[in-house]
């Protein structure tokens, strides 16, 4: 691998079925390595043990390669990847860089999980500061559960996002990397997996933009390469609502079920990126060389008939198309 080969990843968290939001973001975060001649990474993010479901790690695999999406390397479970995490861990305490935090346990606990739009709470006002590390030890001797919050400054983080142009956020005060006995949060797993991965570009949903100004501050602690980031609007519902795991979105695995061809959804995909007029069946290849990010509309996809209709049957009233007509 040459030093300038863009290196990105594909990150499914098993914790429910992914849909045709996942299905999108996906798509581009393959071509944008793919049009580069670089290598993707398959990554499960499944440390959040509470939330992770059974076979949802083996059905997204599945739901990949059915939509023709391919990787280069893994898959790579997070959950087997905790010395890692302790290590980066141990550095930061050596190096004063966090602190113990015995706020609520309910805040602590939702470290483990990605952050959604509007979850980033308020900024930590800093109540544990005056601790430090060393504190942490006598807390766990003493059997009190803890977090671990990494220490940061009134700078605001800018970087230049790859869909969205640029950005500047603050980080919403010390936040939790970490909580003992040792569970890392998301915030520490995937920036230690993107430094020792070597990722060199990411592309996620726009909901993640709040986690990248903690991500940069942790892989610049780190010492690491900072990879170029960029934020996928999301798909909303007829409601407005993004889709979700949880409620019953269309997902991926039901389409496959009934026999779906993943080429009609990949081209349908396609234009809602702005690359192309028509629906016409297509494998994510075939958009390679036409692949362009700044095509991408500004504002969440709206999945609502006529142009997406819900799984149904063959025998649909006249004019009505099915899902069979993707």
């Amino acid at each position: 691998m040459t030093p300038d080969r863009v290196v990105g990843r594909l990150a499914p968290s098993p914790t429910g079925g992914l849909h045709v939001g996942h299905a999108r973001t996906f798509l581009v975060a393959w071509l944008a390595v793919r049009s580069r001649g670089g290598r993707l990474i398959l990554r499960i993010e499944d440390i959040d043990a509470g939330r992770v479901r059974p076979g949802a790690a083996e059905a997204a695999i599945a739901d990949l390669a059915w939509l023709g999406i391919d990787w280069d390397e893994g898959p790579i479970h997070q959950s087997t990847r905790f010395d890692h995490y302790r290590a980066a861990l141990e550095g930061w305490i050596a190096r004063g860089l966090v602190y113990p935090c015995t706020c609520t346990r309910a805040e602590i606990e939702r470290a483990a999980s990605a952050p959604h739009a509007g979850e980033e709470g308020p900024t930590y006002p800093g109540s544990c500061a005056s601790r430090t590390a060393e504190e942490g030890v006598d807390l766990e001797r003493r059997g009190i559960a803890f977090a671990w919050r990494f220490r940061t400054d009134d700078r605001r983080v800018g970087w230049n996002d790859l869909v969205v142009g640029p950005i500047e956020r603050g980080l919403g005060g010390d936040f939790i990397i970490a909580r003992e006995p040792f569970a890392p949060s998301y915030q520490l797993a995937v920036s230690v997996d993107d430094a020792l991965m070597g990722v060199t570009q990411v592309l996620r949903g726009d909901d993640l933009i709040p986690s990248t100004p903690r991500q940069i501050r942790l892989l610049e602690s780190l010492e690491a390469r900072v990879p170029h980031y960029g934020h996928i609007p999301l798909v909303h519902d007829a409601d407005g609502r993004r889709l979700a795991k949880r409620d019953g979105s269309i997902k991926l695995a039901a389409l496959r079920e009934a026999g779906i061809d993943p080429r009609r959804l990949i081209g349908y995909l396609a234009r809602s990126c702005g690359w192309t007029d028509g629906i016409e069946p297509s494998s994510p290849r075939d958009w390679i060389d036409r692949f362009e990010l700044r095509s991408i509309p500004p504002e969440p996809w709206t999945l609502v008939p006529p142009h997406w209709p819900p799984l149904g049957t063959r025998d649909a009233p006249t004019g009505e198309r099915t899902a069979t007509d993707v």
